[in-house]
């Protein structure tokens, strides 16, 4: 018997073109889009293409350089929404907030508890 392949994530699912999303930045291994409940003004998720690591420590050890390339599709973001003032925010385990077990990263600028579902 075996065992049946998880679902992909809805992340995997954005970088498939399955599901729609505002993608406002990408690379061969990374894309980044508009937080659909954004937190402040820029809420941007930027994520692995690939579902191979479920948190960020996962990610730092198994692939140091596609977090970096992460980190640096973050920080382009960042420059361009937020003048290049930003939080970088990865939350790791479900009592972390964390709900997509994919890892990603949130990209916040401006004021928490601003965000505006216009800014989709």
């Amino acid at each position: 018997m075996t065992a049946e392949a998880p679902e992909p994530s809805i992340f995997s699912r954005i970088a498939a073109r399955e599901i729609p999303a505002a993608i406002v930045a990408e690379t061969e291994r990374v894309i980044a889009f508009d937080d659909i409940a954004p937190q402040a003004p820029v809420h941007v998720i930027v994520t692995p293409k690939t579902s191979e690591y479920r948190n960020v420590a996962e990610l730092a050890a198994g692939d140091p350089g596609l977090l970096a390339e992460l980190v640096d599709v973050a920080n382009q973001v960042a420059a361009r929404r937020a003048g290049g003032e930003f939080r970088l925010v990865f939350n790791t385990g479900e009592s972390a907030g964390q709900t997509v077990f994919h890892v990603h990263a949130h990209v916040l600028g401006g004021r928490l508890g601003e965000g505006t579902l216009g800014a989709q």
